[in-house]
């Protein structure tokens, strides 16, 4: 049976990016483990189980599996897991994750280990993405240098900020994914003309947000060889 490691934000993961790969993957028959930095339950960001943001079909299925999901209740630190226990390493977006995830070494590390792994995938999704703009490989050459990838995009956020680049919720956002993705190397596309946009270069798979989250699942499997479950 194949595993996967997911790596959830505890500073606000957005529902649908993580429970949509995560319910895709588990029911193919992949082993899924929940990590996240301190060993916390991952945090959801509210907006993306309100109904009036997602819908309510959404919502609902998002505070379900956030509330009685056990992998999701009882995650374990992120100082624990190795890439190499895992076929693939799974990283859920959300803005929350650029406080913690993108930032965190053991994170980074994880998503390095499973590039580099001969058997390994990485699956990085949304705002996720600008971990790869943080992680170099032993060379000490950015991993991302020279790789497509996509993302959430920088004509997205303009549209969530205000004029100080602060979140509905008041933070002040650290950084812009494209922006760093690109002065780290990265070939970036979000094909913003496409309803969706999934990326796979080598061992690297990248979406772009919510609604490139169930392909980008259902491309994961592909890549480690698994029957895809019907959408």
């Amino acid at each position: 049976m194949p595993s996967a490691l997911f790596v959830v934000s505890e500073h606000g993961y957005w529902g649908e990016e993580c429970i949509e790969p995560l319910q895709t993957l588990d029911a193919a028959g992949v082993d899924i483990t929940v990590a996240t930095p301190s060993g916390d339950p991952p945090v959801v960001d509210k907006r993306s189980a309100d109904p009036e943001e997602v819908g309510e079909e959404t919502a609902e299925r998002v505070r379900e599996a956030d509330e009685t999901d056990e992998r999701l209740n009882n995650p374990v630190p992120l100082t624990e897991p190795a890439a190499e226990e895992f076929d693939a390493v799974v990283f859920p977006g959300g803005h929350g994750a650029e406080w913690d995830i993108n930032q965190d070494q053991h994170a980074r590390r994880l998503l390095r280990n499973a590039v580099a792994d001969e058997d390994g995938k990485a699956l990085v999704v949304c705002h996720a993405v600008g971990i790869l703009a943080f992680t170099r490989e032993e060379s000490g050459d950015f991993l991302v240098a020279g790789r497509d990838v996509t993302g959430f995009p920088n004509e997205w956020e303009e549209g969530l900020l205000d004029e100080a680049e602060r979140l509905t919720d008041g933070r002040k956002l650290p950084y812009w994914v494209e922006d760093e993705v690109i002065a780290a190397g990265g070939n970036w596309d979000a094909e913003l003309g496409e309803e969706t946009s999934v990326t796979v270069d080598g061992d690297l798979v990248t979406a772009r947000g919510p609604p490139s989250s169930g392909v980008a699942a259902r491309t994961l499997l592909s890549e480690l060889g698994v029957e895809t479950p019907e959408p």
